[in-house]
């Protein structure tokens, strides 16, 4: 990421916000919070996790999703999404079980679940928000929501109620604004974003060049990590994996979102160091994430 750009963007949240309220996140805001492992840990101590993707031609969302989210420490992790897409999601994502949509839709106890994610791919239909809403209302925890669960929430403002407290929403500018009404400038964007995170107190993760995490306390956390290559579809999917994977092993909202851009950020600088942004995909991203945590997490 251009420090430069980074520098005036922290420059301009501290003109408003004050330096206390304002961080740059870098490997030493990092690697404090991550958590070690013990020798005699299973599966069961790191969380199952539901992912809500995918549809019809989206296929590659839920994948993008989901193996992002494998790579990022969960236990277990069950991917929900129509039956067209199984096949797909067993062959790409092996170490995933699946639900088809139906199937959660009769049956949405979310008992057996450490956390919640939805949006990617996943379509803007009848169906869709259906089960969306019957998700909102059984979850006793955050959720992270993305792509088009944001954009159902838009055009049914009423399942915003809904969301809760605590969860970790990750638009791109354009999805901000369908949730929060019309911004002028970058700076106008953010306080946008910080007013719903303080109204519905949850956490808002504005991706961009930086993104920046918001919580709902007003502390703003500018990303330091990721490179150009990085904008190409599926991008967010893979943030969205990430950030749900944290969730399912017990870190903070704001912590997992924070934890998961910077990373996110890190998997990109390596994938376009080894590749070239020019050629590298976002599935590229999810590969280069061992690279990334293995950096991170190597003396812990």
């Amino acid at each position: 990421m251009d420090k430069y750009l980074i520098e005036g963007c922290i420059n301009e949240l501290v003109s408003v916000y004050g330096s206390r309220n304002v961080t740059a996140v870098t490997k030493d805001t990092v690697k404090p919070l991550l958590k070690g492992r013990s020798p005699q840990a299973h599966k069961g101590d790191f969380g199952h996790a539901l992912l809500y993707a995918g549809s019809l031609g989206m296929a590659g969302a839920a994948v993008l999703s989901a193996r992002a989210c494998l790579r990022s420490g969960v236990g277990l992790l069950t991917v929900c999404s129509p039956s067209c897409n199984n096949d797909i999601l067993q062959i790409s994502v092996p170490e995933a079980m699946t639900i088809p949509s139906d199937d959660l839709y009769a049956n949405t106890d979310l008992s057996r679940y450490n956390a919640v994610g939805a949006g990617p791919g996943l379509g803007k239909g009848e169906s869709q928000t259906a089960i969306l809403e019957k998700l909102l209302k059984s979850a006793s925890y955050p959720m992270v929501l993305d792509a088009d669960a944001l954009n159902i929430i838009s055009m049914s403002r009423y399942l915003m109620e809904y969301v809760p407290a605590g969860s970790v929403i990750t638009p791109h500018p354009g999805e901000l604004k369908r949730l929060t009404g019309d911004y002028g400038d970058w700076s106008d964007m953010m306080a946008k974003a910080a007013a719903l995170a303080k109204e519905n107190n949850i956490t808002v993760v504005v991706k961009g060049a930086p993104t920046v995490t918001i919580t709902p306390e007003g502390k703003f956390y500018v990303n330091t990590t990721g490179n150009p290559g990085m904008a190409t579809g599926g991008s967010g999917d893979v943030l969205t994996g990430m950030v749900l994977a944290l969730l399912a092993q017990g870190y903070a909202p704001d912590q997992a979102a924070m934890i998961a851009v910077f990373m996110h950020g890190l998997a990109g600088d390596m994938a376009a160091h080894d590749l070239s942004m020019m050629a590298m995909t976002s599935a590229d991203i999810a590969d280069h994430l061992p690279k990334a945590w293995l950096q991170m997490t190597e003396t812990l």
